[in-house]
């Protein structure tokens, strides 16, 4: 199997094609949003792609490569490795959009500063972006989308077997596509917290035009965060909706790169 052996035959290779299967596997959740988090311990991601990677051996054709350390056999694993990190990026491109939305509502309310270290990414991102990151992960586990999401796992091995893991220019295209749909749910989520913003920063300054007494800098901070936060209470149901859409898009974008 890897140009040795070991003396326990058929059982070394069901454990070499055991391993060469976790490689796709392991690669997806590294790259994954929720199992690719640096709080998450290397031993539970292995234990994962162990489980996974049996149901797979056991469900599909899925053969190691004979040599598994010579050149054919390494580029083998290097494609399954592509293959998984495409998997988990795609995901991550969708999950991306809150901490964006976060950016721009905590810039129009002035809490770019409230930061809190993200323990997905493990950096520092705003403490809005941590607030719709929860609400994103509660509701993509309450769907069942981690579930859907390893089953696309598995059908990858029917559409990419091993030794045809060239995704193409087609499918690059649209994996970078998906960025610009990215960019635009985020907008969307971010809507109705900016314009109820817009309207206070517009309060604000017909006040202090009308009243040059008032001091802007000490109205205009308070305004901007107590809007913005009653702006986020009164959008809650809308947000909700919004999660639950862009969890169903996010599984949509994965099967739709791995459409044969």
């Amino acid at each position: 199997m890897i140009g040795l052996d070991f003396g326990f035959g058929s059982l070394e290779a069901e454990f070499w094609r055991l391993v060469f299967v976790m490689t796709r596997i392991g690669a997806a959740l590294v790259a994954a949003p929720l199992f690719g988090a640096v709080t998450v311990p290397p031993q539970v991601r292995v234990m994962v792609a162990g489980a996974v990677a049996v149901m797979v051996c056991a469900w599909t054709q899925v053969q190691a490569p004979a040599q598994l350390l010579s050149a054919p056999g390494i580029l083998m694993v290097m494609g399954e490795v592509l293959v998984g990190l495409t998997l988990g990026f795609v995901l991550q491109l969708s999950f991306a959009a809150p901490v964006i939305a976060a950016e721009i509502i905590g810039g129009g309310m002035g809490m770019n500063m409230a930061v809190a270290v993200d323990p997905v990414a493990g950096t520092q991102s705003p403490a809005l972006g941590q607030y719709f990151m929860v609400v994103l992960t509660v509701v993509f586990l309450a769907l069942g989308a981690h579930l859907q999401w390893f089953a696309l796992v598995v059908r990858s091995y029917e559409v990419l077997p091993p030794g045809q893991t060239w995704l193409g220019p087609a499918r690059f295209a649209l994996v970078a596509g998906f960025a610009s749909q990215m960019l635009l749910t985020a907008v969307a989520i971010a809507l109705p917290v900016t314009l109820v913003l817009l309207v206070v920063q517009l309060v604000t300054g017909v006040l202090g035009r009308s009243a040059p007494a008032l001091n802007l800098f000490s109205l205009g901070m308070p305004a901007g965060v107590l809007g913005g936060i009653a702006a986020l209470m009164i959008s809650a149901p809308v947000l909700n909706d919004m999660v639950a859409r862009l969890s169903a898009e996010a599984l949509a974008q994965v099967a739709e790169v791995f459409d044969p």
